[in-house]
């Protein structure tokens, strides 16, 4: 007989609610923040019946109300190797390797995601999931210390260790159990206002870097953001002062475009709170911020050359209404329709038969370019499901203080980290690849 085992979309979901809600409790800003976007988005399908008609072809309305991502971060090698094995619980692995070091920010990341269509149309939830780089600690001494600290720690309950290997032995876990494994989960990201350090010692750690401070000082990777996906980004910067949210100052990302392209991202300030130091002093510290995406077409390893390219061109602005604007003259270059993007292979495409192809079936020799033209399949940008190491460092360093600290040394060290994470991290242009081609094969089309 077989187990009576929750599918891993199943447990996905479970967890994504319970870490949403935990996380509205402990910044109601963020609750404020989905209700706006949740607004914003209804409005933009009233406004826009073609957008809506699409999402719902491509089966991607339902998925829009859910999907969020969050963002963590952990100390050492153990603590990522086990962050993996909880993840694959619930059906998500480690997509893409993205070094933050260059940009000022002492770390490297991957996103932790579902892979398959299947299971990325059922709860897209992803975990943007950086590693420390103590090696990038300057004072020796103080970098020995912060090793020390994380060695002592535990971020893991034992419940949730023993429901990982519980999976790892069966395959698989029942409801009763998938219930408790998420309440366990979650409390490896609540936020702890008792650091497990004294008042000098997060000094000293927050001069290097405040992120450093971050990671190394207290007792979990408490989650520092949740990402609501809108459809709309820039009406929801504009209103965000209008619900009593202070935006940063510039949208991450590409600009505004009739087909939107990879993603764009802003956020709320960080939340300056009230933590404890075990030496019995009180102080704040700054961590925890809202952030909205806009998600766009996947783009092709050509797609991307050209937009990294045109993104360096443009450079950064001071205010966002001026950055935007040439931000746009700048990505002129860059094709803005799907025509365009299809036949320069610039982004990744998902293809349908339409009913007329449900009649005609694609014959040996006939191509893609005909039958689009016949009107017998249709195609549709597959939505970019990674991140944009610039913008996540833009991100980290606005809700770090306005103040860039560069620290431009680290070299990319995705050996390094892999062996840290205990595989190799999937390559996201594969998956798209893949996509594209699996489309394609349901169609009948070689």
């Amino acid at each position: 007989m077989m187990p009576n085992f929750l599918s891993s979309d199943a447990i996905r979901t479970l967890f994504s609610q319970a870490m949403s809600a935990m996380y509205q409790q402990e910044v109601p800003q963020y609750g404020t923040l989905t209700q706006l976007v949740t607004a914003v988005n209804e409005r933009t399908l009233e406004a826009n019946p073609e957008l809506k008609n699409r999402l719902s072809a491509a089966d991607e309305l339902s998925r829009l109300s859910v999907e969020r991502h969050g963002a963590i971060r952990v100390g050492k090698a153990e603590e990522l190797s086990t962050l993996r094995q909880m993840f694959a619980v619930m059906g998500m692995e480690a997509v893409g390797y993205y070094d933050l070091s260059q940009a000022g920010v002492p770390v490297h990341s991957t996103a932790f995601r579902p892979v398959s269509d299947r299971a990325l149309r059922h709860n897209p939830f992803r975990v943007f999931t950086s590693l420390l780089r103590l090696e990038l600690i300057d004072d020796a001494a103080l970098r020995e210390k912060a090793a020390a600290i994380l060695a002592a720690r535990d971020i893991f309950t034992p419940g949730c260790r023993a429901l990982i290997t519980k999976h790892q032995q069966q395959g698989g876990l029942n409801a009763a159990d998938a219930a408790i494994f998420v309440q366990e989960a979650l409390e490896t990201f609540r936020w702890h206002a008792h650091t497990t350090v004294d008042s000098a010692t997060y000094r000293a750690l927050s001069q290097q870097h405040r992120l450093i401070a971050d990671v190394v000082c207290f007792r979990g990777c408490h989650i520092n953001h949740l990402t609501p996906r809108t459809l709309d980004i820039d009406r929801v910067q504009s209103l965000m002062p209008s619900r009593g949210i202070d935006p940063k100052t510039l949208i991450e990302g590409p600009p505004q475009r009739k087909v939107p392209i990879l993603l764009r991202q802003t956020s709320f300030k960080a939340l300056e709170e009230a933590v404890h130091f075990n030496d019995g002093t009180p102080g704040t510290h700054t961590a925890r911020f809202g952030e909205i995406e806009q998600r766009g077409a996947a783009l092709t390893p050509k797609g991307r050359e050209l937009y990294d390219r045109l993104l360096a061109e443009a450079g950064t602005g001071s205010d966002n209404q001026h950055h935007q604007q040439h931000l746009s003259a700048v990505f002129g270059d860059f094709p803005d329709d799907e025509e365009t993007l299809r036949e320069q292979q610039l982004a990744w495409f998902r293809y349908r038969l339409t009913d007329k192809g449900e009649h005609l079936p694609p014959r040996a020799g006939e191509s893609v370019t005909q039958l689009l033209a016949e009107g017998r399949l249709s195609a549709e940008p597959i939505v970019y499901e990674d991140f944009l190491p610039v913008s996540a460092a833009g991100i980290f360093q606005s809700n770090l203080g306005d103040v860039a600290q560069t620290r431009s040394a680290g070299n990319a060290s995705r050996a390094d980290f892999e062996t840290a994470l205990g595989t190799a991290v999937q390559d996201e242009m594969a998956l798209y690849q893949q996509m594209q081609q699996r489309s394609l094969e349901r169609c009948g089309v070689a």
